[in-house]
């Protein structure tokens, strides 16, 4: 069967926008060949999601195609350039590792990435080998596909091949490959990295590019960067605050990790939080805890407040103009955040309506659960089932007090509202290392069932129990970035 048939069969629809900006921000270079492709697992669903069909696709095909071995006609490979703020440092850097295959636009004109991780040496490598390892892109599929099920805008995950090659690390691991989807992946650090190099077309082009592909809406505004900020600004509120709501930690919310359509990207160094508590870090280079649970709100004013620097010449003419407008509007993160949030907390409690009361129940539970260790998952699952038993921090005073006031402020319809926001269960971090250990041993059943629980956290499943229970010990529980 030809390549264009192939192509065709299985539905891929290349539009390569991207690849027309200036070379400046990117290197158009193919992945790296490797040795012996190995399907591991493939996003079924989500292949439907975009139109594509492997179903009559041999998987010794389309592990080479998913490894970068055999290309699909029209795709056009390139590495991006970008910048970014690395735990408060600005730094140069770029795809080291990963490779856009090319842009898919499904046949409702929506437009996704399509990128390879761990594909191989580019012109930003630095030092790197340009190489992934199974475990770290399993866990990445695992983690983003277990953020979409918990209802969070996130990038995806279509497919994970193992390479036939070993990647050193710390020791020799299994290498692999996991393709990636993303609406797209223009970060702050891509606005960062063109603002540094003083080029003002390409700055433009950038800008222009970002609004007609991401939001079309403001582009015949008055100050179309002026709205461009003021959406991210709503954007990223939104998803700091789901972060918040189901205890997720980023682990590396540098600017390069932040993308301007919202969606949550890289999924290294990140966990989910069992005991409730602000100060929780899990990730093993974050040493002064700049990005504990607690933090991420303050980090992504201080991001979109990078963000806004590289707009400022846009916004206005006057220097000092443009500072004081591009001040204020990151200024009012805080309140839209904080409005967010508020009304993110009383889903969780079931608080429906508006009472003067609110802001005090929840501050005291959430001082509640700190003193007490409460699991955060677990503990709005026992008030939603109303199931306090074998459990001897309800029976502490200053809980039954809380409960008595809680028990007055709700009514009927609570509990449907906790349903759609409380989870019955999160990717405990325990179990995931569990999982992907198996995998690493030739066994996904572990895996794939754990997934397949995920994709629905909301609903009610049998025998989960074991998925539920939080780690005896996570004192000493660190996740690492992965590359």
């Amino acid at each position: 069967m030809r390549d264009r048939d192939i192509d065709n069969k299985i539905g891929w629809h290349f539009d390569n926008t991207y690849a027309r900006l200036s070379e400046k921000i990117l290197t158009k270079i193919k992945p790296t060949s490797v040795k012996k492709p190995k399907l591991i697992i493939i996003n079924e669903k989500l292949c439907r999601n975009l139109g594509l069909n492997f179903s009559n696709i041999n998987n010794d095909l389309i592990a080479s195609i998913f490894s970068g071995n055999q290309l699909p006609q029209n795709s056009e490979c390139i590495a991006q350039a970008y910048a970014g703020h690395q735990f408060g440092h600005f730094t140069v850097l770029g795809d080291g590792r990963a490779i856009v295959l090319g842009e898919h636009v499904t046949k409702d004109n929506k437009r996704f990435d399509i990128q390879f991780k761990g594909s191989g040496k580019t012109p930003y490598s630095r030092q790197g080998d340009g190489r992934a390892a199974l475990g770290p892109m399993l866990r990445e599929y695992i983690i983003s596909e277990a953020m979409n099920g918990l209802k969070i805008p996130t990038t995806r995950s279509l497919a994970v091949v193992t390479t036939g090659e070993t990647v050193m690390r710390e020791e020799s691991l299994k290498g692999a490959i996991l393709t990636r989807i993303a609406s797209s992946h223009i970060r702050v650090g891509t606005f960062q990295y063109v603002s540094l190099s003083g080029d003002k077309d390409a700055f433009n082009s950038l800008l222009n590019y970002t609004i007609n592909r991401h939001y079309p809406e403001v582009k015949n505004s008055n100050n179309p960067a002026l709205e461009l900020l003021k959406i991210v600004i709503n954007k990223q509120s939104d998803l700091v605050t789901n972060w918040m709501r189901v205890g997720f930690i980023h682990g590396v919310m540098n600017t390069d990790n932040m993308t301007v359509s919202g969606e949550s990207i890289d999924y290294g160094p990140c966990a989910f939080m069992d005991s409730y508590n602000l100060k929780t870090v899990f990730s093993s280079i974050d040493l002064q805890g700049r990005y504990a649970y607690g933090n991420q709100p303050l980090i992504t004013k201080w991001n979109l407040a990078r963000f806004a620097e590289t707009l400022l010449p846009y916004i206005d003419k006057n220097k000092d103009k443009a500072i004081k407008i591009a001040t204020d509007t990151v200024n009012e993160f805080d309140s839209i955040y904080e409005k967010k949030w508020l009304n993110m907390m009383k889903s969780k409690l079931g608080l429906i309506g508006s009472n003067d009361e609110d802001k005090k129940i929840i501050s005291d539970f959430l001082t509640w659960m700190e003193n007490n260790k409460a699991d955060y998952t677990n503990t709005f699952l026992f008030l939603l089932n109303d199931d306090f038993k074998n459990n001897k921090i309800f029976e502490k005073e200053t809980f039954i007090n809380w409960y008595k006031k809680w028990r007055k402020r709700v009514d009927g319809k609570s509990k449907d509202l906790m349903r759609e926001t409380n989870p019955n269960l999160i990717p405990r971090n325990y179990i995931v290392e569990k999982v992907l250990k198996a995998a690493e041993n030739n066994d996904l059943n572990p895996f794939n069932s754990f997934l397949e629980i995920l994709q629905k956290p909301y609903e009610d499943h049998v025998n989960i129990k074991d998925y539920q229970a939080p780690a005896t010990n996570t004192d000493d529980y660190k996740t690492f970035c992965g590359t």
